[in-house]
């Protein structure tokens, strides 16, 4: 964990029940993203840290977000990262002087080790009243935006002001022990049916809980982290993001909030629908290297009906009979083939939640079902996320705020990205509502991303992305290397940028191209934000000369 991400940590938990972190959205690009001192900051996988905004540049095909690049592109745009002025024109001296001696009592190594056992000294010495003024003048009021979702909003209007947007972000995390977080971890993750019949089910073992990761904040510094307890805290978990909701709705027109799924419910079910999906698009895989189709990217794949029948049949998937009525008239693609978002609707068809989540089996082509038998309480947990979910989605709508759900670890992270799927075909006809979150830091990425933007089209939904490199990278490589399956991260950081770049830019000609993406590109690389500027530059002035 970070100097800085120890102390507000332990500040937050210290001075208030909650906080709300203003994560700053930078709408105008001539204002410096990142300073040099930050740059050298960040960590290796260009993750964004707790104590630093995190400089977001949304595009969407209106241009709105972005008039500053759009108004200047026909004599190019200049962004001079050490303009100090324009950083922190928003701030005044007093602010200015209290970020320098936060940071610099940050660099102090006794002090962030010892930092609990200070707060607790100081609280004792000063008093609660006074020692709650001294963390809001000082730490408290620099790295946290309010208490609650009301002390928020004077923070948004003033960054309004100065052409900065908000995320509003629930910043606080239990103070668990890392046995105590283990625990929680263990009883949230695993079924009754695990529990009564270890290794009965055919689980992989990426997707069972782990003892020695079960504590999910190792090696992690930038993003928070949830423990399941029980329901009620769940239930108060959703309050608080709707509060956030409604900070943001009623302080801005156009405001972000950000959700973690991990709040909301039993990690148990994202866990087991991880796995669901990532088997049925291993069999998709198998079925195309049967054609001979392995080596092509996820949407080129394109399976012929003729030879896929034949195949589900001989490995006796389904009768013959319910097998030609999986691929009939609106089943098929446009082309008469199966690709793979019309493998992922004959999920739909075929694993209700009803149906104890059927997965095949690729030794015998049979469907079996993940676990034995699910409990009636596990069933109602399943339920109640879902429905929290869908809770959360229609107060962003009616608050008129875009709701950002962040990406988590990568055996969460399939059902996550579903779920979410399954939100933006929902709340996204009319405006982008609902945004996903992309790491670049997978060797995935890119087929996830060109995947979701094609079936936005084939729907006509508004895609919604948020482009990160990714937190949870040390924390993957070291669960892939012990429990023995392949390293999900990119091999180094060139590979990561390559990645995320090619993402970018196949989202920003898509927009080009009148299409229905919008993206929040959140980053502090100075590369990365030039690179879009430039990519932005380039296809005005494309579009410009065919006018």
């Amino acid at each position: 964990m970070s100097r800085a991400n120890k102390i507000v940590s332990a500040l937050v938990r210290a001075s208030k029940p909650g906080g709300i972190r203003s994560l700053p959205a930078t709408r105008r690009t001539s204002t410096a993203a990142a300073s040099a001192q930050e740059k050298r900051g960040r960590a290796a996988d260009g993750g964004c840290s707790v104590v630093e905004a995190e400089p977001a540049e949304l595009i969407s095909p209106s241009g709105s977000g972005s008039g500053r690049v759009r108004d200047g592109a026909r004599g190019g745009v200049s962004v001079d990262f050490d303009n100090t002025r324009e950083a922190y024109k928003s701030k005044g001296n007093v602010e200015l002087l209290r970020s320098l001696l936060v940071f610099k009592l940050c660099a102090v190594d006794v002090l962030v080790d010892k930092n609990k056992e200070l707060m607790d000294l100081s609280k004792k010495v000063l008093g609660r009243r006074l020692f709650e003024k001294l963390m809001k003048m000082t730490f408290y009021g620099q790295f946290v935006g309010g208490e609650d979702h009301n002390a928020i909003k004077p923070l948004i209007r003033k960054n309004r002001a100065f052409g900065v947007g908000a995320v509003l972000d629930y910043s606080v995390e239990e103070d668990l022990t890392r046995e105590e977080a283990e625990r929680k971890e263990m009883d949230s993750c695993v079924s009754q049916a695990e529990k009564e019949s270890p290794g009965a089910d055919r689980r992989e073992k990426k997707y069972k809980a782990h003892r020695r990761f079960g504590d999910r904040r190792g090696g992690v510094i930038s993003a928070r982290t949830y423990f399941y307890a029980d329901e009620v805290k769940c239930d108060n978990q959703l309050e608080t993001f709707i509060n956030c909701i409604k900070a943001s709705g009623g302080a801005s027109t156009d405001g972000f909030s950000a959700i973690k799924l991990t709040a909301l419910g039993r990690p148990q079910f994202l866990l087991q629908f991880s796995e669901v999906l990532v088997k049925w698009k291993q069999f998709f895989k198998f079925l195309a290297a049967q054609q001979g189709k392995s080596e092509m990217t996820a949407l080129e794949q394109k399976l012929e009906p003729g030879q896929l029948k034949e195949s589900l049949t001989s490995l006796g998937v389904a009768a013959k009979d319910d097998i030609e009525n999986w691929f009939t008239g609106e089943k098929l693609g446009l082309s008469g083939t199966i690709d793979m978002l019309d493998w992922n609707s004959l999920i739909d068809d075929t694993t209700k939640m009803s149906n104890l989540l059927m997965v095949p089996n690729l030794e015998t082509g049979q469907l079996e079902p993940l676990l034995n038998r699910f409990t009636a309480e596990e069933e109602r947990q399943m339920k109640r996320m879902l429905q929290r979910v869908d809770i959360l989605a229609n107060h962003a709508v009616e608050n008129g705020v875009r709701l950002m759900v962040d990406a988590e670890q990568t055996y969460f992270q399939p059902a996550i990205s579903r779920l979410t799927l399954e939100m933006q075909r929902k709340f996204n006809t009319e405006k982008p509502i609902i945004f996903n979150t992309y790491q670049c830091y997978l060797k995935e990425a890119y087929d996830n991303v060109t995947v979701d933007v094609e079936l936005s089209r084939r729907e006509g939904w508004y895609f919604g992305a948020k482009l990160v490199r990714g937190a949870y990278m040390y924390q993957e490589r070291a669960r892939a290397e012990e429990i023995g399956y392949e390293d999900p991260i990119n091999p180094d950081y060139e590979a990561t940028n390559r990645m995320y770049h090619k993402c970018l830019e196949y989202l920003l000609e898509d927009i080009d191209h009148c299409r229905r993406s919008n993206i929040m590109v959140a980053t502090h690389n100075e590369d990365t934000v030039k690179f879009t500027l430039e990519k932005e530059q380039s296809l005005l002035r494309t579009a410009a000369r065919h006018v």
